[in-house]
C-alpha cells in the first residue's frame, strides 16, 4: 500500500519525461488509443517469477521490459528475495547508469530505464522475525535468517539509498483515523526540493541528487569536519563501500533540500546513515 502511494508525492511529469514515457509505451504497443501523451507516473509490480527478458526487455527484435516501463515512475518489487538471484542481478546496470542494454544477433538496443525501485521483504522466511506485537513467535533458525536475507547480494544493496525496517501496524492505528499528512502535501515539499535541485543542476544534463557524478558531488555536497568525523565512523563501522558512501552523500543532499536547507549539516548526513539499517542489521 505504501509502494503504490509513491507516484502521488512525486512532482508531475515534465514535457520531455512525458515524451520520453510516450515513446517507451508506444514500442511496446501499451498506449492506449485514447492517450496520445503519457501524463501519469508508472507504477509496475512484476511477480517474483518474472524473467530476466520480462524484467530487462529482449525478443528476437529487443523491446523494453519492466524497468523502462517503470522509466521516471517505480518499480516496486515485492518480497525481493523471492526473484531469482540472475534477475536481480541485471537490475545492476539501470540502478546505476539508468539505461539497460540489450544485445541479439539482430540487434543492441539501448533504452532508457531511469526508475525508483521499492523493494519489500519480510525479515525471515516465516514473516515474525522482530514482531513485538506477540501475537506470534518466528520459527526461523539463525542461518535460515541469514540465507533468506543473502538472496539479495551485496553489491544490489550497495545500489540502493534508502533501506528502513517497517513495524507491524497496530490495531489501534489500523481501525483508528490516522493523522498523518496528505499526499498533497507530502508532493509539496517534493517538487519545492526537485526546484532547487532543478536550478542548482541548470545547463546540465541531470535533473535531480541522484544522478549527480563525483566532480558535481564535491562541488554541491561540501560538507564540514565535523560531519567529515561522523562519516569516517559510519565507513569503519558499517563497513560502507565507496558506492554507499556516494548514496548517502546524495541522500543528504536531498534531505538538506526537504528541509529548504542550502548545505548539508551533520544531522542530515546522520539522518541518512539512519536510512542503511540493513548494513547496520544484517550486512554489516
Amino acid at each position: 500500500m505504501l509502494a503504490r502511494r509513491i507516484p502521488t508525492i512525486l512532482p508531475p511529469l515534465s514535457l520531455e519525461e512525458a515524451l520520453e514515457t510516450t515513446k517507451l509505451y508506444s514500442v511496446c504497443g501499451l498506449l492506449s488509443p485514447q492517450e496520445a501523451l503519457v501524463t501519469r507516473r508508472a507504477f509496475r509490480s512484476p511477480h517474483h517469477t518474472i524473467s530476466n527478458a520480462g524484467l530487462t526487455g529482449g525478443g528476437t527484435y529487443p523491446r523494453p521490459g519492466e524497468v523502462s516501463l517503470a522509466h521516471h515512475g517505480v518499480l516496486f518489487l515485492d518480497e525481493l528475495p523471492e526473484f531469482r538471484r540472475d534477475v536481480l542481478e541485471v537490475l545492476r546496470q539501470p540502478l546505476e547508469d539508468g539505461t539497460v542494454t540489450i544485445a541479439r544477433a539482430q540487434a543492441s538496443l539501448t533504452y532508457p530505464a531511469r526508475f525508483l525501485m521499492v523493494g519489500a521483504l519480510n525479515a525471515c522466511p516465516c514473516g515474525h522475525y522482530g514482531d513485538n506485537s506477540g501475537s506470534k513467535t518466528c520459527s526461523c533458525t539463525p542461518n535460515m535468517i541469514k540465507r533468506y536475507l543473502q538472496r539479495v547480494s551485496g553489491p544490489l544493496l550497495d545500489r540502493i539509498d534508502i533501506h528502513i525496517e517497517v513495524s507491524r501496524v497496530k490495531q489501534d492505528e489500523l481501525l483508528g483515523r490516522g493523522n498523518g499528512e496528505p499526499s498533497a502535501t507530502i508532493r509539496q515539499r517534493v517538487v519545492e526540493a526537485r526546484s532547487r535541485q532543478l536550478e542548482r543542476f541548470c545547463g546540465s544534463s541531470i535533473y535531480c541528487n541522484a544522478h549527480m557524478n563525483s566532480k558535481q558531488m564535491k562541488l554541491f555536497c561540501q560538507v564540514s569536519d565535523d560531519t567529515k568525523s561522523l562519516l569516517r565512523s559510519a565507513i569503519t563501522q558499517l563497513n560502507l563501500s565507496a558506492r554507499a558512501y556516494d548514496r548517502i552523500i546524495k541522500l543528504a543532499r536531498t534531505i538538506a533540500d526537504l528541509a529548504g536547507e542550502d548545505n548539508i549539516q551533520t544531522l542530515h548526513v546522520a539522518e541518512a546513515i539512519q536510512y542503511r539499517s540493513l548494513d547496520r542489521k544484517f550486512w554489516g
